[in-house]
């Protein structure tokens, strides 16, 4: 793809997050008329009323459409058209497997096997691809490495979508910064598909922030999950030692990671299933202390903003600042878990 100015990116993230915005209403009207709703029946619910579920759909049909029409706008080439596909299917079909799990509910262990299927495949074309933004030296490290990334980040959004407007505008944080990033290395197609998902996160965050007219879904969920895992895979900071480079992803997903990190936990120390439901996630406990829904929500967001300016001051100052940077996020990641851990699971 040729070289694309950064208002031709604003411009693409401004058309997706518009196009999504008007898309999301339509897909609410569709979801209370096939009966996808989200009752208030079970304890861990927060709502009052039944929400919609199938605002996921208008996410990934904004990203794929927004995503096909700018390779079609701007230099289409077959190789463009492969290479955005191998984020963009399997994204797709694991998103097809979230909206069955919406409509039907499958099992925990159907949806791991799917995502761990999926992960491989993913792992195997980034492989034999050499798209990779920063590989081990060993395929099979990489081939496992890449697995658990992703099932891991794909598990963990789907997890930290439990508030309203937390898990979308968390998502739009790291996107955002995603592309900053992407977009300072020329990386054309990371760069796009980055800020295609802010715009579209940001697009549907108008309908699903306090009090939320639609959810995401698990529909939405595993789609942002695989393109937010690809993407950071694909991400290649250019930093030596590339351990430092590794760090990158690990700041980017800091925030929804520490949220599962925290929920697993909690569940585990109670005797219960890391994959039961309850009310033990990040923004459970910080309105447990006090905090409204929507300065939850803002709290989630500015934690998301501080590890992604963290990634990016690692990508800018690798040389005198890098090790310092990820060791003092890494100790503000460990002081929070402390701090949320230390506040009661439920009640």
């Amino acid at each position: 793809m040729s070289d694309i100015s950064f208002s031709k990116y604003l411009l693409l993230g401004a058309l997706t997050f518009v196009f999504v915005g008007l898309l999301t209403p339509i897909m609410r009207k569709i979801a209370i008329s096939v009966g996808a709703v989200d009752a208030p029946t079970l304890e861990r619910k927060a709502q009052k009323e039944p929400v919609p579920y199938l605002g996921g759909v208008a996410i990934a049909i904004g990203v794929v459409g927004a995503s096909y029409a700018a390779l079609l706008a701007e230099d289409f080439t077959m190789e463009n058209f492969r290479l955005a596909s191998f984020v963009l299917v399997p994204a797709i079909a694991i998103s097809a497997m979230g909206l069955i799990d919406d409509l039907k509910g499958l099992q925990p262990w159907p949806r791991l096997i799917a995502q761990t299927f999926t992960g491989l495949i993913v792992a195997v074309i980034l492989t034999v691809t050499d798209t990779m933004g920063v590989a081990f030296g060993n395929t099979f490290l990489n081939y496992t490495i890449s697995v658990l990334w992703i099932v891991g980040v794909c598990n963990s959004i789907n997890f930290f979508d439990n508030h309203d407007g937390g898990a979308a505008g968390t998502v739009a944080v790291i996107s955002l910064f995603l592309f900053f990033i992407a977009f300072d290395r020329q990386q054309i197609l990371v760069s796009a598909l980055a800020i295609v998902t802010a715009g579209a996160t940001a697009g549907f965050l108008i309908w699903n922030r306090h009090p939320a007219k639609i959810y995401m879904g698990d529909a939405g969920a595993l789609f942002l999950g695989i393109i937010i895992s690809v993407l950071t895979i694909r991400l290649s900071p250019g930093i030596i030692p590339q351990e430092k480079s590794f760090a990158i992803p690990a700041l980017l997903m800091a925030t929804p990671i520490l949220d599962t990190t925290v929920a697993v936990i909690s569940r585990l120390h109670r005797g219960i299933s890391p994959f039961q439901g309850g009310r033990d996630h990040l923004s459970h406990r910080l309105m447990r202390v006090g905090l409204s829904r929507k300065v939850t929500a803002l709290t989630l967001w500015a934690m998301a903003a501080f590890y992604g300016a963290m990634a990016y001051a690692v990508y800018t100052w690798p040389d005198s600042l890098g090790w310092q940077l990820i060791i003092v996020a890494a100790i503000a990641w460990v002081a929070k878990l402390v701090f949320f851990l230390r506040i009661p699971s439920e009640g």
